[in-house]
């Protein structure tokens, strides 16, 4: 691991990067993992706010995927990528237009990259956090009224945590995974089962 920090959404930084993780071997796996959500009434959003947004989720991951591919392509070595995307990806999000946005086209940016290199050895699969205890959600997490009414929504009844994220993430990146690619695993306590058919819609 090479611990760094730079601006996802510049092309020279990330390809700096690059060049100091060569010295140290080479690049084996990318997690897109940056992200951030700005709140507002969708029709009085800034086109500043939905950019910022979208560029610092998606085209972020776009920037970073493409040159850990070039860089795959350039050693003739299989390598992994691994997309953190949301449930929001699936689960429309109200008030966070851009963030859902972003988190849409991260499901269809793993899956065209995953189809284009699969015949390379490069597999790209995406992690889809539910609602996770998180410094982006401190608002609600250490908020007792707002945790149990989100809490409340998920079918196993609590927030995951940063670590089950991890484990799922650890799981593609290994090789335990190496048949699987182009896939989201939802990592939601049972939130993208559209919960409220468990009761409310039965059909008997």
């Amino acid at each position: 691991m090479f611990p760094d920090r730079f601006r996802i959404i510049s092309s020279c930084q990330i390809k700096s990067w690059l060049i100091q993780i060569n010295k140290l071997g080479g690049l084996d796996i990318l997690i897109n993992n940056a992200g951030i959500q700005i709140a507002g009434n969708s029709h009085e959003m800034p086109l500043s706010d939905f950019q910022k947004v979208l560029e610092v989720n998606l085209t972020g991951a776009f920037l970073a995927a493409r040159e850990a591919i070039k860089h795959f392509l350039a050693q003739e070595k299989p390598g992994v990528i691994i997309n953190i995307s949301s449930v929001h990806q699936e689960i429309p999000k109200p008030r966070f237009l851009a963030y859902s946005v972003s988190k849409g086209g991260m499901q269809n940016l793993t899956r065209t990259l995953a189809l284009e290199y699969a015949h390379c050895g490069i597999r790209v699969n995406g992690v889809g956090p539910g609602a996770t205890i998180t410094p982006i959600n401190n608002a609600w997490v250490n908020d007792p009224v707002k945790r149990a009414e989100v809490e409340k929504h998920i079918p196993m009844r609590r927030a995951g945590t940063s670590e089950e994220m991890a484990i799922v993430t650890a799981f593609l990146a290994s090789d335990a995974a190496a048949y699987i690619t182009g896939q989201t695993l939802f990592v939601d306590g049972g939130l993208t089962l559209y919960p409220d058919f468990a009761t409310a819609w039965s059909s008997e």
